[in-house]
């Protein structure tokens, strides 16, 4: 069973459900949940355009009074576009140029349909009027002094303010017909009073409209001077390998090449060769043992690591005589006799007679022959 055609009045509702959702409810940014969000919502308003070209909705040969009061929704569809669209995540900077060029002519059609049914402001006039002349330098605040444009910024500000406190006043008023009730749609009243809020709000977009455009010049100046990335191509890959290989010493067939300058350039020295003719140095250069030697020192860190256990280290201190072992209060402390160990006991015992012995031939005082009376 075909599926009948949706009416403008639904495709509209649902893009506008899809949008106040993407500003309501939290989203993270990069998500593919969130650029599935956008996609659906612009898919919706192109099927909006679509739908009011093909019933010739509007005409430049219609004034304002012509457009009825549901109808004044519509002729945001470009603007909401154009918002829409700066959301998508872009992978790329080309994506991105791309982007903001599609932005870029949302805005336009969105101020040209707006100046066809003459609800462009004098002041916004003048703006649309400098920016169709120079599109990629437009500024809002267009002048080298950087007071004029504090002041303008200032200026522009406040404007922005005003329209926006003006819009949302007429929305709190009762004749405007706003309800909580999800049931039914706000702007429900006064057909006078709703239309006027539909021309505040169209008032209020096109401010943020030339605001947008100065932000988007802006956006495409820093773009274009960042550096393009080309992808390299397969020959450019090759030349870099070979390039890597022959630094690093290994041959086209990979063997591995021992000469003493490619060795001493894939370590980081200088290049080239590393003896003159005549045999003289030209630059130091160290001499390894094996390619072994070389592979052992690539993932190696930059400091020198032990060698030894702090155990074995102690021990060969202790085997070369640099440790002092004795002294404090284990020297006072005489070890018992072995009474089994007779020969240590005799070497004692004979010591001990000689010390008797000494003692008794020379008295204490003996050889003090200065202070004797």
């Amino acid at each position: 069973m075909e599926t009948e055609p949706r009416s403008l009045k639904a495709v509209f509702a649902d893009a506008e459900a899809q949008r106040i959702a993407l500003e309501t409810q939290a989203f993270t940014p990069n998500s593919q949940q969130y650029a599935d969000a956008i996609s659906s919502a612009i898919k919706n308003y192109q099927e909006s355009l679509h739908l009011i070209s093909h019933l010739s909705l509007f005409s430049r040969n219609e004034s304002l009074e012509d457009l009825s009061t549901s109808d004044l929704p519509l002729l945001l569809i470009n603007y909401h576009l154009a918002e829409l669209s700066q959301k998508l995540p872009t992978p790329s900077l080309p994506e991105r140029k791309r982007i903001l060029t599609s932005a870029r002519d949302f805005y336009e059609r969105f101020l040209h349909l707006l100046d066809s049914y003459s609800l462009l402001t004098p002041q916004s006039a003048k703006l649309l009027e400098a920016y169709t002349s120079s599109p990629s330098t437009f500024s809002t605040a267009n002048s080298s002094d950087p007071t004029v444009r504090r002041n303008a910024k200032i200026a522009n500000f406040q404007t922005e303010k005003a329209l926006h406190q003006k819009l949302e006043y007429l929305r709190g008023r009762p004749e405007y017909g706003a309800t909580e009730d999800e049931d039914i749609p706000s702007g429900a009243g006064d057909e006078e009073v709703v239309r006027e809020v539909h021309l505040a709000n169209l008032a209020y977009r096109v401010h943020l409209t030339f605001n947008a455009l100065d932000s988007l010049n802006r956006e495409m100046e820093i773009l274009s001077m960042a550096p393009s990335q080309p992808p390299p191509s397969t020959q450019q890959n090759q030349q870099q390998a070979e390039d890597d290989r022959r630094r690093r010493g290994i041959t086209s067939d990979g063997s591995y090449n021992d000469r003493l300058d490619i060795m001493n350039r894939a370590l980081g020295g200088k290049g080239g060769p590393i003896l003159s003719q005549q045999g003289k140095p030209l630059q130091p250069f160290t001499l390894l043992a094996s390619r072994q030697e070389i592979a052992k020192g690539v993932f190696r860190p930059s400091h020198n690591l032990p060698t030894m256990t702090i155990d074995e280290y102690l021990e060969e201190e202790r085997r070369r005589g640099g440790i002092i072992e004795g002294g404090g209060e284990a020297s006072g402390q005489v070890p018992e006799p072995d009474e089994d160990d007779y020969e240590k006991a005799e070497k004692e015992m004979y010591k001990a007679r000689a010390w008797d012995e000494f003692v008794e031939e020379n008295p204490r005082g003996a050889g003090n022959t200065i202070n004797r009376g």
